[in-house]
């Protein structure tokens, strides 16, 4: 079968996503048709293969794990007690509600992969205050938008999960990498925001005193420790990713009875929502592992790969090319559609340019980052705007949130010319 007839399958694939159709089906038919035309119907003896192979996957394990991790943290009244201590300790700061947006997210992010969920928790909890306290408005719910985003950089992230499965990379050094960029993002966000607060004269500083600091230090504790828990276990070696999600279920659920709100309504709560989330992930690189098989059957990977290599790109070169096409895609595609839409192509590209195939995982999701504050499709844009509380116009969060989207992409040019913030750490781990 011609390689234009399954480029012309490819641009009807992206066609239909930006239509608004799911992403599995569009991947799975395309797949399915794709292959079927190529090579007939013993095609489909290999798809048995290969879906059983994703189900059976230990790596993916991990993904429901981390899941309900978050899930019971969030309806054991963690985030709330949390933000409230957080708040007491940053009192001092200039646009300090702000920075405890940003703080919150960066600890909440530690304790689920979820973007979405962070940035709906926080931002459920925050906005009444930061109202009441007359914090500018583009900066309260820009500060929740990007601050969300941290929920697929700092690790335990589902999207780094879903990275390593596609490109059977360790999970486990994907988290240790993660760690350096999501602390040196989180405290640029923090010093954006305190300098604004400054220029525009409302800091937002009221009097706390050190015995109401302590006595609120305890709320913080859950996260931080179990954060220690999960990516300790990694980096020393004691535990898989999906063992770790497992030992930091443990944890969770021990400090969702100290809170008094253990309970079977909850946990069925928790264990719904997981399966839902799950189920719909698991579809997702199910249908994607489909159309990597037509594709890589076809030649399609390596056939791209010859044609960029023949244009005699430098690594960077090339690096500056992907940021274009992630900039303009993450305006129509969310974070999952454009990882598993683009990572089958872009990744055999940039590692045969000799990209180290872990800062690859962390410059993706630098970039997913950015498509979820990026209208016209930025999820977290969507989901800030559907929990304030006066529903003025969508714009408050667009401009709010561009400033964030603007530091995302210096500090990706950062990583770019200073690979070592992101390799160090996996370096030192693997040492």
């Amino acid at each position: 079968m011609p390689i234009t007839v399954i480029l012309i399958f490819f641009a009807v694939g992206l066609c239909l996503l930006f239509l608004g159709i799911p992403i599995s089906p569009v991947m799975a038919i395309l797949g399915l048709i794709g292959g079927l035309l190529a090579f007939g119907f013993p095609f489909m003896n290999s798809i048995g293969n290969v879906v059983w192979g994703v189900h059976n996957s230990f790596i993916l394990t991990a993904v429901p794990l981390f899941i309900l991790m978050g899930e019971i943290l969030l309806r054991s009244g963690v985030a709330d007690k949390m933000y409230e201590s957080l708040a007491k300790w940053m009192n001092w700061l200039p646009g300090n509600l702000l920075l405890t947006n940003i703080g919150c997210c960066a600890l909440f992010s530690a304790t689920t992969g979820s973007s979405v969920a962070c940035a709906a928790t926080v931002g459920t909890v925050a906005l009444p205050t930061l109202n009441e306290r007359g914090f500018s408005k583009k900066l309260s719910l820009g500060s929740l938008a990007a601050g969300g985003t941290m929920g697929i950089l700092i690790p335990p992230s589902i999207a780094l999960i879903i990275y390593g499965s596609l490109t059977s990379n360790s999970i486990s050094q994907l988290f240790v990498a993660g760690v350096i960029p999501g602390i040196v993002l989180t405290l640029s966000f923090i010093v954006y925001l305190m300098l604004a607060s400054v220029w525009i004269k409302n800091t937002g500083i009221v009097p706390v005193t050190w015995a109401e600091r302590f006595r609120a230090l305890p709320a913080m504790l859950p996260p931080l420790f179990i954060f220690f828990i999960v990516m300790g276990s990694i980096y020393f070696g004691f535990a898989t990713p999906t063992e770790s999600a497992a030992l930091g279920i443990m944890v969770s659920l021990f400090f969702a009875w100290l809170a008094g709100k253990l309970s079977f309504a909850m946990l069925h709560k928790c264990f719904l929502n997981t399966a839902q989330l799950t189920g719909m992930i698991i579809l997702i690189i199910t249908a994607a592992f489909i159309l990597n098989l037509t594709l890589s059957l076809l030649g399609i990977a390596e056939m791209l790969t010859r044609e960029v290599m023949s244009f005699n790109l430098s690594l960077i070169q090339l690096t500056m090319v992907m940021v274009l096409f992630y900039i303009v895609l993450g305006m129509f595609l969310d974070v999952l559609s454009i990882q598993v839409a683009t990572i089958p192509i872009a990744y055999p590209i940039m590692t045969a340019a000799g990209a180290d195939p872990i800062w690859f995982g962390i410059f993706i999701v630098l970039m997913s980052e950015v498509a979820m504050i990026t209208p016209p499709m930025g999820m977290n844009l969507f989901v800030i705007q559907g929990v304030r509380q006066d529903k003025g116009p969508l714009s408050d969060v667009i401009w709010g949130a561009l400033p964030f989207a603007l530091i995302m992409l210096a500090f990706t040019m950062v990583i770019i010319f200073v690979p070592e913030l992101v390799t160090w750490l996996p370096d030192k781990m693997r040492g």
